[in-house]
């Protein structure tokens, strides 16, 4: 089985407090185990407390059980640099190459994201993967 990494959205759609066919869609591929970065931590807070209104509490046991359940990888000056290069290759927003940068690093097959192009494929071993396509 591939090694997978998974991006903000697809952690958010498990938070989320309305049962849909992506958050179980997103449970599903989660439940495999993989991947995510610190900075997939961080933009979960945020958004667990701008979008979701979620008390800081609650945003600190959802992050405890993430980092429980899924290895976390650091942001490093390397994983910077091979964000920006990238993201200037193809033409990727800085954060989405960053995650995908994380993903390379940590030595992922599968990076699965609904914010980048399904079956794009980097650096010749992370493929892309949206789950709800």
């Amino acid at each position: 089985m591939p090694d997978s990494f998974f991006d903000t959205n697809i952690l958010i759609y498990v938070t989320a407090p309305l049962e849909t066919a992506k958050s179980q869609r997103a449970r599903a591929v989660l439940f495999e185990g993989g991947t995510i970065s610190v900075q997939v931590l961080n933009e979960v807070a945020n958004v667990a407390r701008q979008k979701l209104r979620m008390e800081w509490s609650e945003i600190g046991g959802l992050l405890t059980e993430l980092r429980a359940g899924l290895a976390v990888v650091p942001l490093t000056l390397s994983t910077h640099e091979r964000g920006v290069a990238l993201a200037a290759r193809h033409q990727l927003h800085i954060y989405d190459a960053l995650i995908a940068a994380a993903a390379l690093e940590a030595g992922c097959d599968v990076l699965y994201t609904e914010d980048m192009h399904h079956g794009l494929v980097l650096d010749d071993r992370l493929t892309v993967v949206n789950p709800f396509a």
